[in-house]
């Protein structure tokens, strides 16, 4: 009301990666000194470059969101049942996917990506690890073990499966279950394409499904200018291929400086490495110390996750371990 103050329930503080401004208070320098490997975002983004400036004053145009609809279903092999929503990132579509349905079960394995479950809870639901229920989201491959998913998983009456980190694994995608009543999957673009500020993202369904999700999430979502560079990276398979093959290459070179220095995989995927280790904050200390940001988890005390570094950051990571 009027002269009176209002005051807003701050946000639930979930842990992620990122952070560094907690990381900085903590350690020192300045954000231009740190090496951020506590996200699987690719640290070589798609380069930006033709936008204009009626791509910034313009409100986005239904043609555009048709031609990035159009790149997206070309590139992940949409199957022509399946409608596809840009969404302004792929947390906005996970926030609002449990309003769908009757709040009810919902099965999430963990450990996994905790905003799933936290929708699901906003919503009235019931969030359970391992029962059978109503709803199920499975994370394909798994954040942070990349564990991956079977057709058969795929079993609830509403499946969630996002494939957020699939792009680095196009051949283990689920994406063929997209036209299946109940199934919503969802891609992210920021980490494959390491524009992670861009904010977008994809659900991907049945096409009463998507309608629905349309009318939550509103109209303009998605900015000219990530409709315009959505579109572009994702017609441009030269480079997803080229970047493929880097990220598994350098996969491999970062798993062999962990193991060498003690360390033991876990899991993970080509943008995330999962390692067991004897003292994970003692390892993230260390690292930080060198003002290289790593990822523990509340419920391990031995997990460490690590991202790649730049081409420019493998000394300065070898030299920190």
């Amino acid at each position: 009301m009027a002269g009176q103050k209002q005051h807003l329930t701050p946000r639930t503080t979930r842990d992620h990666g990122g952070g560094l401004d907690g990381a900085i208070a903590s350690f020192g320098g300045a954000r231009s000194d740190w090496m951020d490997l506590s996200t699987g975002i690719n640290p070589v983004p798609y380069v930006v470059t033709g936008l204009t400036s009626s791509d910034w004053s313009e409100l986005p145009d239904h043609g555009a969101f048709e031609r990035l609809s159009k790149a997206a279903r070309q590139f992940w092999a949409v199957p022509e049942g399946a409608a596809i929503l840009p969404a302004p990132g792929a947390s906005a579509v996970i926030a609002r996917i449990p309003a769908l349905a009757e709040p009810g079960r919902v099965q999430i394995t963990t450990p996994t990506y905790n905003e799933h479950a936290a929708a699901f809870a906003a919503q009235g639901w019931s969030v359970q690890a391992d029962s059978p229920a109503e709803a199920r989201v499975i994370v394909h491959p798994n954040n942070p073990d990349g564990r991956l998913w079977q057709e058969a998983d795929a079993s609830a009456t509403l499946t969630v499966i996002d494939e957020s980190f699939c792009d680095v694994t196009p051949e283990a995608s689920l994406i063929h279950l997209a036209a299946r009543p109940g199934v919503i999957v969802l891609k992210s673009f920021g980490k494959f394409w390491g524009l992670a500020g861009l904010r977008l993202g994809f659900a991907i369904g049945q096409p009463e499904l998507i309608a629905r999700l349309d009318d939550l999430i509103g109209p303009w979502a998605v900015s000219g200018p990530a409709l315009k560079i959505g579109e572009r990276a994702l017609c441009d398979t030269n480079w997803a291929n080229a970047t493929r093959q880097r990220l598994t290459a350098d996969t491999k070179r970062l798993d062999r400086l962990l193991t060498t220095r003690g360390a033991d995989l876990v899991g993970g995927t080509a943008l995330f490495r999962l390692y067991d280790v004897d003292d994970a904050n003692e390892w993230q200390d260390r690292l930080a110390r060198a003002h290289i940001w790593s990822r523990v988890f509340p419920y391990s005390k031995t997990y460490l996750r690590l991202g790649l570094p730049p081409a420019t950051g493998w000394n300065r990571l070898e030299a920190a371990l």
